[in-house]
């Protein structure tokens, strides 16, 4: 099957992403990609018959040989490679869930520390099949992410608001939801303002600070946070890392009964954090969320496009320890979610 050289190197930058690439390997390919569509698709011909398509800045070896081979019909060897190593199911296990899932509500883009445009999030988005994404880029302290303030926020609105008016334009059916990961304090509360909570769809609440908190403080912090009117999700709640480039964390002590039951109490999802080098909550604790009856949300907390596909994870973990699908607020259309997420509207 031919492929247009722009959906080429977007697609092997997707799989790079999903396979956990460093961001560099993969800027090359997303790079290439905007390059060309600046360029008409004549002008590519040209430069490919005349092998000057490395003359373009944004266009290298690896990436001119990509579009060489999709503009003469071949599928490029770099992405039939790609889709041998790296083209298959994530985990064994899970696809029931998947199937059940409409939507992430944990996502990041260049606004914070994502590495992509917002655009290109909902593009793979779509592709993948969602019909909804939560955009959840940081909140001000948590100023390593570049955390948005209320003003950089309030910006970010405005471009959700005109991208979901061109998707609605063209019928496309999808939602970019106006969300934000907002960073729980010491004392439970939220970091933006009420009015800007106000104006969102969802609220994934995270604790990045101060994980070695002592066990009753962080259980004091988080039931507050959790109790709150405006926390929706509450986040990779142990904070801990198993694996991958920023090393091992151990997980933060708390009550989980007690954080839980106050998750359960105000109608608070208990996130599934997809991410491999997560994996949060650990199967005890998430044993221990259904047990307890929370409700859930599987998310990727993706940080590019190809890392939506780490769904594929939480699915696995949430199809083997039994959490009841009907429990999973992602499983749910859109007006079920909004309802549940803003009562009061």
């Amino acid at each position: 099957m031919t492929m247009e050289p722009v959906d080429a190197l977007r697609r092997i930058a997707f799989l790079l992403e999903r396979s956990r690439a460093s961001t560099y390997r993969v800027k090359a390919y997303r790079e290439a990609a905007n390059t060309l569509l600046e360029i008409p698709e004549e002008r590519v011909r040209e430069l490919v018959t005349t092998g000057s398509l490395k003359s373009i800045n944004g266009i290298g070896s690896s990436t001119a040989e990509v579009i060489e081979q999709a503009v003469i019909g071949q599928t490029p060897d770099k992405l039939k490679d790609l889709e041998a190593s790296a083209g298959g199911p994530l985990a064994p296990g899970g696809e029931d869930v998947r199937a059940a899932l409409k939507g992430d509500l944990h996502s990041h883009s260049d606004w914070s520390d994502g590495g992509s445009p917002i655009q290109e999030m909902v593009a793979s988005a779509m592709e993948i099949g969602h019909d909804y994404l939560a955009l959840t880029d940081h909140s001000p302290r948590l100023t390593v992410a570049n955390g948005l303030t209320a003003e950089r926020l309030t910006k970010q609105l405005k471009v959700v608001d005109t991208i979901n008016a061109a998707l609605s334009g063209n019928g496309s059916g999808f939602t970019l939801l106006k969300a934000i990961e907002v960073d729980i304090l010491d004392d439970g509360s939220l970091d933006q303002s009420q009015e800007m909570l106000d104006a969102l769809d969802i609220r994934v609440a995270s604790v990045h600070s101060k994980l070695k908190m002592d066990s009753g403080s962080m259980t004091r912090r988080m039931v507050a946070a959790a109790s709150l009117r405006h926390t929706n999700v509450l986040g990779h709640c142990t904070g801990r890392l198993v694996e991958g480039s920023r090393g091992k964390r151990a997980q933060s002590t708390f009550d989980a009964t007690a954080v839980f039951e106050a998750c359960r109490d105000n109608n608070t999802a208990v996130e599934i954090n997809s991410r491999p080098e997560r994996c949060d909550p650990p199967d005890d604790l998430l044993a221990l969320a259904v047990e307890i009856g929370c409700l859930f949300a599987i998310d990727t907390d993706a940080h590019a496009p190809g890392q939506l596909d780490f769904q594929a994870y939480g699915c696995e973990r949430a199809q083997r320890l039994d959490v009841p699908l009907d429990r999973v607020v992602n499983t749910w259309d859109l007006p079920d979610l909004l309802a549940w997420a803003n009562p009061g509207d």
